[in-house]
């Protein structure tokens, strides 16, 4: 039997060491090379989740885009006649003009931070409000009975 003492953790030598990094902060590079990994990675999930989630709650399944984009449009420029253009592909931003510009409906607080006038969109709130659009917009026939 021999004695030896209980393995403890040993630092890593000088020249296995990435370049740069002192061997009295090696451990301190190996936790912050793990957080920034993990950070990255929660923000790639985010980003893959971000657009599908917002699609479902502005209304996906019962819209197109293309319709929601246009009641995005009716909501934030405060006019109900607004619709989403589409553009063939070298169009803007690349050229062209912006789909705002000369836009003089929307009833914002213009300054460096522009602050809305429009409230919050909730869930599904754009199908509501397409649906009440065209109800109203939709000729009402009535019968007479005899």
């Amino acid at each position: 039997m021999t004695n030896e003492p209980p393995s403890t953790p040993q630092e890593p030598a000088a020249d296995e060491l990435p370049l740069g990094t002192p061997p009295a902060f090696a451990r301190m590079h190996t936790i912050i090379r793990r957080v920034c990994y993990v950070l990255l990675f929660a923000l790639v999930i985010e980003g893959a989740l971000t657009f599908p989630l917002l699609a479902i709650w502005y209304g996906i399944p019962k819209l197109s885009p293309r319709e929601e984009c246009s009641e995005l449009q009716k909501v934030m420029y405060s006019d109900q006649s607004r619709e989403c253009k589409t553009y063939a592909f070298p169009q803007p931003p690349f050229r062209g003009p912006t789909e705002a510009q000369h836009q003089t409906t929307a009833q914002d607080v213009w300054g460096v931070q522009p602050k809305p006038q429009y409230d919050s969109i909730e869930y599904r709130e754009l199908v509501h409000n397409k649906e009440q659009r065209e109800a109203k917009s939709a000729p009402t026939t009535t019968t007479v009975p005899k």
